[in-house]
């Protein structure tokens, strides 16, 4: 509504009106002087009162005080009389310029505003109020914006620092456990092996967090091309399961391919298997034990459908509006070591949009599903 609003074209029918009310009296007063010079000049009056005042107040002889007159002023009557109508066009006219020029100067002191971004109400003419309203309008976006910007950057800063203490945990526990397994060379295999595990859990977790720095700095990059071509689905996500195996067994959990294996779809091979790859270790970490992530594919006009499905606690709406916005964790990825750095899915929104394809959430009694469509071809940008 507000880009509407900010592409629409002005109304200057006020201007036009007040611009056009001056000329009119400009006009008339020019008309009015013109009058005047005549009653006073081809009359005679101005004339007689010139002579009678150099009759009165000179040593002339009303004669000479005539003469005079007529030699220096008469004489050169039309030069006198055009003259004069320039002097009062051109005085007014100035006047004029003068109070036109004022909206040039209020929409010099609106764009100072908005370079300034000093948050203050732009005020303007009345004749103005569509380019106020205008101004206005841009101010009220370029500030939101500005908020925007300034809330990205402290969350990254947040999420940073979050991220740098949480890098500390495994890995004090890695180096723990690796000193105690060289320090005790005796120890039981049983003790061994657990030892080995725990270590091992925490290296994945620190390798999850390092890699979540390394999408904070890529996230935000605008020069992401896609190769594309056409892909063997079944196969690539036969492929994406397999991966992540040592993440579904701890807790027993399996993946189910629901999709025929001529199911094909078109984009860029490397950014399709991170969406999914994304979506996927969302539905495992969110899923309960022993369940089963349900991935079905299927093609239909006008592209190709994925759906990843998994039982576990349902996503409320508010929630599910948010889900796909930067550095967003749910309050359960919070409160557990669960879950990255919010990076995940908004990452895989940016990939899917660059497909020209659309991703939504549904989430309802404990079932949640995450719905990809994708053109069969990369559908134009604007």
């Amino acid at each position: 509504m507000k880009d509407d609003n900010n592409n629409k074209k002005l109304d200057f029918a006020p201007v036009r009106r007040k611009i056009f009310s001056r000329i009119i009296l400009l006009m008339a007063g020019a008309f009015f002087g013109i009058w005047f010079l005549y009653q006073y000049v081809l009359q005679g009056r101005f004339a007689d009162g010139i002579v009678r005042f150099l009759y009165d107040f000179t040593s002339m002889t009303y004669e000479d005080a005539r003469d005079f007159y007529w030699h220096n002023i008469g004489n050169h009557f039309e030069l006198i009389f055009f003259g004069a109508i320039a002097l009062v066009f051109c005085l007014m006219f100035y006047f004029f310029l003068n109070s036109f020029t004022k909206y040039f100067q209020e929409i010099d002191d609106g764009i100072n505003a908005l370079v300034h971004h000093d948050g203050r109400q732009i005020r303007m003419s009345k004749e103005m109020a569509a380019m106020e309203e205008k101004l206005n309008s841009v101010n009220a976006t370029l500030n939101r914006q500005l908020y925007d910007i300034q809330m990205a950057e402290k969350k990254k800063d947040e999420l940073v620092l979050y991220l740098a203490h949480d890098i500390r945990t495994p890995l004090t526990s890695v180096i723990g456990y690796l000193k105690l397994l060289e320090e005790m060379p005796d120890i039981s295999k049983e003790q061994q092996d657990k030892f080995i595990h725990v270590t091992l859990d925490k290296a994945l977790r620190l390798e999850v967090l390092v890699n979540e720095f390394f999408d904070i700095t890529r996230f935000n990059r605008q020069d992401i091309e896609l190769a594309t071509t056409e892909i063997d689905l079944y196969y690539m996500l036969m492929q994406l399961s397999d991966e992540v195996y040592p993440l579904l067994a701890p807790e027993h959990k399996k993946v189910e391919i629901r999709a025929d294996e001529n199911c094909k779809v078109y984009g860029d091979a490397d950014k399709l298997a991170r969406i999914f790859n994304n979506i996927l270790k969302n539905a495992i970490a969110y899923s309960n034990p022993d369940s089963t992530i349900v991935i079905s594919a299927w093609e239909e006009p006008p592209g190709t459908v994925i759906l990843f499905s998994n039982q576990g606690q349902t996503i409320s709406p508010e929630e599910q509006q948010r889900i796909f916005d930067k550095f967003y964790r749910r309050d359960e990825a919070r409160q557990t070591n669960s879950g990255g750095a919010g990076l995940g899915l908004a990452i895989a929104k940016e990939l899917v949009d660059l497909h020209g394809g659309t991703i939504r959430v549904m989430s309802e009694n404990g079932r949640t599903t995450f719905k990809v469509c994708l053109p069969r071809r990369k559908m134009p940008t604007a």
